[in-house]
């Protein structure tokens, strides 16, 4: 089994032991703080370490850790592969990048060699912000003109962000690994057309997954970063979650988080709620989804589906009677959750023929 460190901050708090069942054994990983976003490119001096605690994300099975690649630092409960991500930038085309630490992210938006690189990693998909466009269009509307610095973060994460959507609250960000030529990004918004709403919107073009994905299916050091973005710019810890991958599809992103691990620091009451309503909101979602066809632009309302409805009915009737509610809420919604997301698509309807015209 892989142990190694994963630090994800959302809370404040010092973070103590996780407990992760895996297999019937109990292993205990030791949360450790990690180094605090810095806007030197990693030569210069360290802001404090903040003392933010780590959310646990759900233990993936032996044999998926052991997949992953050797030398990696995972983390803890990570389910993160890099061969998810594809088609890697070259690292002499990234080293420019550290010469803008600290400098206003709209002059590193603006760069033209920076301009050709986001090809690379922001899908080529339109993107409903508003109206239809370009997620870049998108992009460029929360991050050009922003104050906000470029963060380096151990010489090799890049991140610049902004929040100047004109409207629907639209903030965004995109991050870099120097190192690994990987790129993602994410925009926040508040939709109007249909879809739930707020939403957080993760996407890298070089990432082709079909079905759904975990947090814990990401690269440990984005998750830190993006989770450390979301609570700076008080994005609601549980909000609609989507993925736009590289074939212009928008999937699911599970909440994995284990609200109930010590990291979180809730009363028992509070955070098997917080379980149960993450739940609820990734069947929701995936169900838009579904409805959809996972169109990364779409504006249609959600439809009340009645077998969905039957579904709920089924559940609650189940979980009602037992002496964990919550728990069995929590279990049944999210297999229902893969159920949907790994459906195969609908088929398309056929026309119907005219009959021959006989003269």
């Amino acid at each position: 089994m892989l142990s190694v460190r994963l630090v994800l901050r959302k809370f404040k708090g010092c973070g103590v032991a996780s407990l992760v069942v895996l297999a019937g054994l109990l292993t205990c990983v030791t949360a450790m703080p990690q180094e605090a976003m810095s806007t030197q490119n990693g030569s210069g001096a360290q802001e404090p370490q903040r003392q933010d605690s780590a959310p646990v994300l759900r233990q993936p099975p032996a044999d998926a850790a052991e997949d992953t690649a050797q030398g990696q630092d995972v983390g803890a409960g990570s389910n993160y592969d890099p061969a998810m991500f594809q088609r890697p930038m070259a690292k002499d085309q990234l080293a420019f990048l550290g010469q803008f630490a600290g400098q206003p992210s709209d002059t590193l938006y603006r760069d033209k060699q920076f301009r050709k690189l986001i090809k690379s990693f922001v899908p080529d998909c339109t993107f409903h912000y508003g109206s239809d466009k370009s997620l870049t269009d998108a992009l460029d509307e929360v991050i050009k003109g922003s104050k906000e610095p470029v963060l380096i973060r151990q010489g090799r994460y890049v991140l610049l962000s902004g929040r100047m959507g004109p409207y629907l609250s639209g903030k965004g960000f995109l991050w870099i690994d120097m190192q690994e030529g990987i790129g993602l990004g994410g925009f926040y918004f508040h939709p109007t057309n249909g879809e739930p709403t707020p939403s957080v919107n993760l996407f890298s073009r070089q990432v082709q997954k079909e079905a759904l994905l975990e947090l814990s299916e990401l690269p440990p050091a984005f998750v830190e970063d993006e989770i450390e973005w979301s609570r700076a710019e008080r994005v609601p810890p549980l909000t609609t979650r989507y993925f736009l991958t590289g074939s212009n599809k928008k999937i699911l992103l599970e909440h994995d988080e284990e609200y109930c691990s010590p990291a979180f620091s809730l009363r028992n009451e509070d955070c098997r709620q917080m379980d149960a309503d993450a739940s609820d909101i990734d069947v929701d979602a995936a169900s838009y989804l579904e409805q959809t066809h996972h169109s990364t632009n779409a504006t249609a309302w959600m439809i009340t589906d009645a077998q969905q409805i039957a579904w709920v009915h089924v559940r609650d009737s189940t979980c009602g009677g037992l002496i964990d509610p919550l728990g069995c809420h929590v279990r049944m919604t999210r297999e229902r959750t893969h159920v949907i997301a790994h459906a195969p698509p609908p088929r398309p309807v056929r026309p119907v023929g005219h009959p021959p015209i006989h003269r």
